[in-house]
């Protein structure tokens, strides 16, 4: 007699009463080692629904098979979603993240030093600490208690790559207990309570959803021009106090100080894209590193802090403390993200002695994003 294995159990998260969080659902009973085609489709599914998936009790998932699971959403993908900007010392990405030798896209990330990892060896982890960003840190002696959003992202290149289609985190390692206050420091008071080293999520749906009809005809016929090289080329910059863009200083490089530039591969792309499942549109722009609009009548808006104030209007909205969803992490959780609907950010401030292990795995698109039919 052969039994059946259940389908995948899949429950909405538990958010506070009066959280505008409408996304993000948690699935337990998935075997991803053994996961059949009809699992998966159902998991994508899911995913495209809920757009973030928690995936519960994952201890012992090696490198290999969260890389197949990351790339069975995009098999025409095989690169990882940086390519090999890492390798430039200058980008802001390359303190962060070090590169599994036997399993070249998936990154490991965390804090603490560590002997051996996956044949990594004698590797000291840091935490992205908001001072190295942010044109204002939060003093010295507020930093055990409270901390920011680091940087809202799409994970990307954002320069010859397309953006991945999903991005899989892996908790290997997390510290418990402890909680923090995250401020947003830009004059309205906002806070938000939130576990040490949370991820924090934010539905680029909702943010299109709650614009005016005025700003969503704007967004849905606008493009947004990225910089060529953007990691490297924000590098001297600064943000502000919401990890929601940066200040307007003058600090980026010119373009003569970058690598080789190529024209054809700098990006310009929708501000909104859609949902390949349903068709919702989301608005996904990366705020740090937009350079110009292209407006629908032919028109560029190049004037850099005016775009970052434009850009900045449209999606603080969705980054209210009811719109956010932390992850509180627990080891074994793989949180799978729909990259092209949701926006993302480091949060934390780690003591020396507070370990966390992570790993991420994303690969550049094999196609481009959608936009809006227009």
């Amino acid at each position: 007699m052969t039994v059946s294995k259940p389908s995948l159990d899949i429950k909405p998260l538990s958010v506070p009463v009066g959280s505008g969080v409408n996304f993000g659902a948690e699935v337990y009973n998935i075997d991803i080692e053994n996961l059949s085609d009809d699992d998966f489709e159902q998991l994508k599914t899911a995913l495209y629904q809920k757009q973030v998936l928690v995936l519960k009790n994952q201890e012992g998932l090696s490198p290999k098979a969260q890389f197949e699971l990351t790339n069975r959403f995009d098999p025409g993908a095989d690169t990882y979603g940086h390519g090999k900007t890492l390798d430039a010392k200058r980008s802001v990405l390359h303190p962060d993240l070090k590169t599994i030798p036997h399993q070249s896209q998936v990154q490991v990330i965390g804090n603490g030093f560590f002997t051996e990892y996956e044949g990594l060896q004698n590797i000291t982890l840091k935490h992205p600490h908001h001072r190295k960003f942010h044109k204002h840190p939060i003093p010295d002696a507020e930093d055990v208690d409270f901390t920011r959003f680091f940087r809202w992202h799409i994970d990307a290149a954002l320069y010859d790559l397309d953006p991945p289609r999903v991005t899989s985190l892996m908790a290997v390692c997390v510290p418990h207990g402890r909680r923090q206050t995250l401020r947003y420091d830009d004059g309205t008071g906002d806070e938000l309570d939130v576990s040490l080293g949370t991820t924090a999520f934010v539905s680029g749906e909702n943010m299109y959803n709650i614009l005016s009809d005025a700003d969503k005809e704007f967004v849905r016929t606008s493009k947004v021009e990225y910089a060529p090289h953007p990691y490297i080329w924000m590098t001297n910059a600064r943000s502000l106090p919401d990890g929601l863009g940066m200040y307007s200083d003058n600090l980026e490089l010119p373009d003569s100080d970058l690598p080789p530039i190529d024209p054809a591969k700098i990006k310009i792309l929708p501000m909104c894209w859609k949902n390949p499942l349903t068709g919702a549109l989301a608005l996904q722009i990366h705020p740090s590193a937009i350079r110009k609009i292209h407006l629908h009548t032919g028109a560029v808006i190049d004037d850099l802090a005016k775009v970052r104030r434009i850009v900045h209007r449209l999606q603080r909205p969705a980054i209210a403390p009811p719109m956010v969803y932390p992850h509180d992490w627990r080891e074994g959780d793989l949180v799978l993200f729909h990259n092209r609907g949701v926006l993302h950010s480091v949060v934390g401030a780690f003591a020396p002695d507070e370990k966390r292990l992570m790993r991420q795995c994303n690969m550049a698109g094999s196609e481009p994003v959608e936009g809006p039919d227009l």
